[in-house]
Formats: structure tokens, sequence, C-alpha cells
């Protein structure tokens, strides 16, 4: 029997859906670079042939066909006699249809096995689409027997407490884990460590990493041995093939002390997210750049400072549209956010726009005042304006609107809400306020952008304004950003009800207030480009609510 055992685990951007020959190729390369590391065997993340997260793809034949000649193909190459594979992908099993894993080796596909635990809440909806396997036994790999496990099965205990009774000594588990803030250290080392605890057997996590339109996959692989210690800590939004070097010690197998590399810290974790997000969406889609408004405001500010460092100063344009409202504070403050940036910056008054529109509805509208209406024009305008430089470049149009907007539907429908992506739509204000702060300090790594600060001062603390009607403030139309933010988060990502806020210390005119504005809101979200997942509650995926919605109990 053999004493030793030398995994690289692949954690690789396999996350273009559909792109099988891409993946296909990216797992290619890392099987060379696993060969050069003196391998056995290759550990790639889940569905790494297919692209997480298919959704409905995987109801298509042809794709599932193409999948399964891809990983045919794979593993015929492992007759070379080189590392082994364990890949991801789907399985036709007869008339079931299973998320899987797959070992190759020899030449052909040696084992697999099916997703027993399929997760149907949050983004997931696998039961749609997918069967359930059994609880799986082990794989026998080169004299070791491998308790392979696909993402949900190692957070119930079934599927690794059956690994544990059939013999494996090892559990291994190929992810397509989403990013949300704090999760690694909330959620996975915690539960890593019971599984280690209920079996008694060492565990490896394998992430995938890279960005699926809202999705964010973070990697952070880690190996855990049977004392619970930290052996293997993988980098957190970074590709990298990490060889571990595996022994017996006396009937347990033990993972040799490898490279432990912190996290960011929680504001380096979010915008490392949104630049991963923002690039990935870009890229894969094909398209040559971004386009966004800079208003002279702290979200266009910030959406720009991520769309730099993500693509690259010369993959960015930034537009001005100013109005007869738009400060010379925000004027300046503008142009110097896009010198700061290197990017290119171009002036286009909507003031012409606003008067034709004026005329052209005066007759409709009568002798009625001006109201939100007319804010509403000048929003929409500028909404049209970046859509016909989008449409003439072919850049795709970056949406600058926060969570704390979408939440209460401070935002104009097919205005400021119009474009093809949203880097801050699941970031609250207050943490946009924390993030630009942060990033006028630090560089992120692999940033595009320059070091020193992306942003003026003024930016930051200045009132915020949409600048629609003289001397306008968000305040004037919502709370403090800071008590609005705090009854959201209860709302959102605590479902709490308007009692228990209030028991909180919140006043229950304002909390009623706030509630009724995120219940009115939906219909507007439904129809906002998609953004980055942050949170547990992220608008669209996690959280869905009925638009014709009756039920006002939560109000008690």
């Amino acid at each position: 029997m053999a004493d030793t055992l030398k995994i690289a685990l692949a954690q690789i951007n396999t996350t273009h859906v559909g792109a099988l020959t891409a993946n296909a190729d990216r797992i290619r390369a890392a099987r060379a670079e696993a060969a050069r590391l003196g391998a056995d065997l290759l550990v790639t993340p889940e569905f790494s042939v297919g692209g997480y997260l298919p959704e409905d793809l995987v109801r298509k034949p042809a794709y599932v066909h193409a999948c399964a000649e891809v990983i045919a193909a794979l593993a015929a190459e492992t007759a070379d006699g080189g590392p082994g594979v364990i890949l991801g992908g789907p399985w036709q099993d007869g008339e079931k249809l299973h998320n899987a894993a797959f070992l190759l080796e020899g030449g052909r596909i040696a084992a697999r096995r099916a997703k027993h635990e399929l997760p149907n809440y949050g983004v997931f909806d696998e039961k749609r689409v997918f069967d359930p396997g059994p609880a799986p036994g082990p794989i026998v790999f080169r004299g070791f027997r491998i308790g392979l496990m696909v993402c949900e099965d190692w957070w119930l205990p079934t599927v690794a407490e059956t690994l544990c009774e059939t013999g494996a000594e090892i559990l291994l588990s190929i992810n397509g884990s989403p990013f949300e803030v704090d999760k690694h250290e909330r959620q996975r080392l915690p539960l890593a460590v019971t599984r280690v605890v209920e079996t008694g057997l060492p565990f490896v996590f394998l992430g995938q990493v890279g960005g699926q339109d809202e999705i964010v996959f973070d990697g952070a692989s880690f190996v855990l041995n049977p004392d619970r210690s930290l052996a293997h800590l993988m980098p957190s939004f970074g590709e990298e093939v990490r060889l571990t070097e595996w022994h017996r010690e006396g009937e347990r197998l033990v993972c040799a002390q490898g490279a432990v590399v912190p996290p960011p810290d929680r504001l380096g974790q979010i915008y490392a997210a949104m630049v991963l997000g923002l690039a990935d969406y870009v890229g894969k889609n094909g398209f040559p750049g971004v386009v966004l408004g800079l208003s002279g405001g702290i979200d266009s500010a910030l959406s720009a400072a991520v769309a730099v460092d993500a693509l690259g100063p010369d993959r960015v344009r930034a537009v001005m549209m100013p109005s007869p409202y738009t400060s010379g504070d925000s004027l300046e403050d503008a142009a110097e956010c896009a010198r700061l940036l290197g990017i290119r910056y171009d002036t286009i008054g909507i003031g012409p726009a606003m008067e034709a529109f004026g005329a052209m509805l005066a007759p409709a509208f009568g002798n009625r005042p001006p109201d939100i209406t007319e804010e509403n024009i000048q929003s929409r305008i500028r909404g049209v304006t970046l859509m016909a430089l989008s449409n003439k470049f072919g850049e795709m149009l970056l949406t600058t609107g926060n969570k704390s907007e979408m939440s209460t539907g401070y935002a104009t429908i097919y205005g400021d809400m119009a474009g093809g992506y949203s880097v801050l739509k699941d970031v609250y204000k207050t943490t946009v306020f924390a993030l630009c702060r942060w990033r006028n300090a630090h560089v992120p790594a692999g940033a595009r952008g320059p070091a020193g600060p992306v942003m003026p001062e003024r930016v930051i603390t200045k009132p915020p304004s949409a600048e629609l009607r003289p001397d306008q403030k968000d305040q004037d139309s919502l709370p403090p950003y800071e008590v609005l933010d705090a009854i959201l988060e209860g709302l959102v990502e605590g479902e709490k009800s308007v009692d228990a806020l209030v028991e909180e210390g919140h006043d229950r005119a304002l909390v009623l207030r706030v509630w009724r504005l995120l219940d009115r809101a939906e219909y507007k979200r439904r129809q906002a480009p998609p953004g980055v997942k942050i949170t547990a509650r992220a608008f669209g995926r996690d959280r869905r609510y009925p638009i014709t919605n009756g039920f006002t109990a939560l109000v008690r």
C-alpha cells in the first residue's frame, strides 16, 4: 500500500458557463502544471467542464452531450501516465441527470459520484434541474480511499458520515461556493471543523474563482488535518494550482504543512469581489470596455474606480452630463476623479434635451406645476445619452446605483437604472462611503488602476445629492443613511418585523415608512440590471418577492 499521495488543488476560473473548449483548456493547463509539480492527482472545482451555475442550460440535451464528449476526451488524455483528474460536470444516467464528480485515470472515466444533497435556497435551485444521487462510498485512487463530495454534500452531515463509515481516508469536496462577505470565517471554516470532528478525517475544500453573472466565486480553498489544524489556505479571488503532500501516520492520512494566505479584510473582500465580478462579466461577454455617467458624486466615483481596477483606464469612458442644477463642485470633482484614474472624460450637457422635452410635453401637462416628473425626465435623458454612446461604441453601460437606493426605490427606472451591470447593487450607501476611504488608502492586489487616492476627499464628505432641482439633498427624501441602512439590513438581510426593529431602538413611524418604500419598489428591482452579489440576501437571486403583494402582516 502506498504511503504518500500528492494532490494538486486547481483553484481555477472555469466559471464561463457553456464555454466548454475554454474550460477544458484551462483544466489541461492545470494538469500540465500539476505534472510539473509532481502530483499524482489533480482536483478541479464543481462543474468545471460545463461552468457553474449552469441553470436551465442543463435542460438542453445538446449541452449535456457536449459536456460528456469533453469529459471523455479529457479522460483519454490520462492514458499518458500523468496525474489523474477529478473534475465536475453533468452526468446523464438513464432518465436521471446528476451534478457529478468524475475521476479520470488510465485513459478512462474510472469513477463517478453524483451530488447527493441538492441546494434549493438563495442563488441555488438545483432541485429544478438535477436529480440527487445516493449517499456515496469512497473512490479508490492508487491505493487511497477518497471520500469525494460535491459542494452541498459537506454542508450536511449525511454524506461525510456515510463516507467515513465506508472506509474513506480523506474527505475531499469540489465546490462552486459563491462569495458572501465574511462567509469563509463565519460559515466555511467552522463547518469544516465540525465535519473533521464528526469523522476524524482530514478535509479538503476546493473552491473555484471567477465571476458568472451576479455570482462571484472567491476561491479561498483550504485543507484541515485530522487534528483540525489548518494545513493550507489558498488566496482569495486569485487562481493557483497548489500541491498538497499527504502521508500516513498510523491509520491516519495527514497533510504536510503548506502556505496559509490570509484573506483580505472585510472591505478588501467586498472590493475584490466587485472588481472580479465586473472584469469577468465584461470579458466573458466580449465587451470592449465600459461607459458610465460620472456625476461628481460618491457612487459614480466608486464605480469608476472599480471599473479601472478591473479593466484598466483605457477601457473606461466617463461622461459628465450637467444640467442647470449641476453644481460647480460636482463639475470639479468629476473632472478630478477622471484625472486621478486616467480615464477618458467627456462632457455632454443635457440642457437642450430638457428644453425640448419641456416644450414637447407642455401641451399635455397643461398648467400642472413642475414636480418629480421633470426630475425623472432629467435622469432618463442621461440614460438615453449613455445608452446611445454604448450602442455607438459597443461599451457596456455601467450602472452606478447602490443597495440603499434599490431598496427604497430612490432611483429612476429607465433613467439612472439603465445599463448592463452594477457593481454597487448589493452595497449599502454606508458601505460605499467606507469603500471609498478604503480604496483611497489601499491598492488592491492585481488592480489595474493607480496607487494613491482615486477620488478627491470632497466626493466622500459632501452631502449626497441627485442634483435634479435647486439645493437638493438625498436626505430631503430619505432618512440619514446610517439610520436607513440599519433598518434596511434588518428588513432585508434579517427579515425582521417592524416590532423587532422598534425593540432595537428604531422609531416605529420611520421603520414603517422604510418598509413601505422597500415593498413598493419591487417592480423597479425586477427591471434593474444584474450586479455583484455581496451579502447573503442580494436582490434578484436571493430575495424575490411578488410585485402585486397585498400582505401587510409584517407591519405588526
